[in-house]
């Protein structure tokens, strides 16, 4: 590591203002080794025969998908439920009350 010789010099104005370079140098530098990697990952699998998406998931050819909206709540339009996974609370206490899980199905033209 780099020793930076005369800090002990700098007046707090100028420590400050070398911190908010420091920090922007940071961000940026993580920013285009961030992108060197990904870019070294993606030759390195296309080399192989695959994409990133395929190894890692994610949009870049993974199978994952948004899922429609199947049920949804007549009370509060905003809850809404795929079919997937555990039911919501509110079409649990409906169904509980006696409704038909039908009743909350999305009509699709």
């Amino acid at each position: 590591m780099a020793k930076i010789n005369g800090l002990e010099k700098l007046s707090y104005a100028d420590l400050l203002d070398l911190q908010k370079r420091v920090e922007a140098a940071i961000v940026e530098r993580k920013a285009a080794e961030a992108r060197d990697i990904k870019q070294k990952l993606e030759a390195l699998a296309s080399q192989s025969g695959f994409s990133v998406g395929e190894l890692f998931g994610g949009k870049r050819g993974g199978r994952k998908g948004i899922v429609a909206v199947k049920y949804r709540n007549p009370k509060d339009t905003s809850q809404t439920w795929t079919g997937r996974g555990r039911k919501p609370t509110w079409l649990v206490e409906a169904l509980k009350k006696g409704a038909k899980i039908d009743g909350f199905l999305v009509k699709t033209a």
